[in-house]
């Protein structure tokens, strides 16, 4: 592994050395790989779009989550810059490396949506939206060439698997009466948890190299912190939210996100009034911290931001005469 290291090191040098004119738009580029950017765009997508990519692309990215947080742990990959001072540090992490969480959830979120239009422009953008994110972070010196790679991997094997199974599996809970969805749902997510505590009790008791947080700290970055397990009950409470939402919205005559554009933009306002509220204002009033208390906080929380998106906010928008019901193939 050390040779790999090594030339990726090279490699990231070499890349920075083309210039800092690079830094804006890399970070542009990885912007559109954050959270922050997802609780934007999963919304639109879902409110003013098309409910059953929005969906989609909110399921693909939570089981993403999930997927690239076991991964991490599972590899205990570094940081470029937390092993080489010759790393420039644009973009800090507190997390393993390996995988790309950025590069991975690109290939999943952008691929599903691509997979879902069927267009052959939209799979061009995706290709190269994908790839960008990709190199925005090794430019960045947050990540080495075979974590992004190893990240696009995983990332097509979870879009394979969506595109593979969505249909069958979504017909089959579509059968069942609103309180088995929910508990189904509810399974789902307790696995999500169980899955992601077992990875995080078996790296508990791992040492991070001194030699690591030193180049981190010497970089002006965070103390690496990568063994958190608020990283699981943030995607587990929003997957149970979301089908909670969905589940629901289904049951009392389903919702269609078409309708003028000046009535999609209200929706947009309005809904993400909502999301901000929940997630940022609960974000600032609950205690934060290690603990069943609060995990259980955060679980709850993100629950409710994705039964807001899925479920409250459409409810709300039908209410203001801003959308009609309608069954989507959700």
């Amino acid at each position: 592994m050390q040779p790999i290291i090594e030339y990726g090191i090279a490699f990231i040098v070499s890349l920075q050395s083309i210039g800092d004119w690079l830094i804006v738009p890399m970070r542009f580029f990885s912007y559109l790989g954050t959270e922050n950017f997802f609780f934007l765009v999963l919304p639109l997508i879902y409110w003013c779009i098309d409910a059953a990519l929005g969906l989609r692309v909110g399921f693909i990215l939570v089981t993403s989550s999930i997927v690239n947080y076991v991964g991490k742990l599972l590899f205990v990959g570094p940081r470029p810059y937390w092993v080489s001072s010759h790393v420039r540090m644009f973009w800090p992490e507190i997390t393993f490396g390996m995988p790309s969480g950025h590069a991975q959830h690109a290939v999943g979120t952008w691929g599903i949506i691509a997979a879902y239009a069927k267009r052959t422009w939209v799979w061009a953008m995706a290709i190269a939206v994908i790839f960008l994110i990709g190199f925005s972070r090794i430019y960045l010196g947050t990540h080495f060439p075979h974590d992004v790679v190893f990240g696009w991997l995983i990332g097509s094997v979870i879009l394979w698997a969506f595109t593979r199974f969505w249909e069958p599996v979504s017909g089959w809970v579509r059968t069942k009466t609103l309180n088995h969805q929910i508990f189904i749902a509810f399974i789902v997510s307790l696995m999500f948890v169980v899955i992601g505590l077992g990875v995080t009790g078996f790296r508990s008791a791992y040492q991070i190299p001194t030699t690591w947080i030193d180049n981190a700290i010497l970089a002006n970055a965070q103390e690496p912190d990568p063994i958190n397990a608020n990283d699981i009950f943030t995607p587990a409470g929003t997957f149970f939210g979301l089908a909670v939402g969905a589940a629901w919205i289904m049951s009392i005559g389903g919702y269609q996100a078409s309708g003028p554009i000046e009535k999609r933009a209200l929706r947009y306002v309005i809904g993400l009034i909502g999301v901000l509220i929940l997630w940022m204002g609960l974000g600032a009033i609950l205690p934060r911290g290690d603990g069943f208390i609060f995990y259980t906080l955060r679980f709850i929380r993100y629950t409710l931001v994705g039964w807001w998106v899925a479920g409250g906010a459409p409810w709300v928008f039908m209410r203001l005469k801003l959308a009609e019901r309608g069954i989507s193939s959700i």
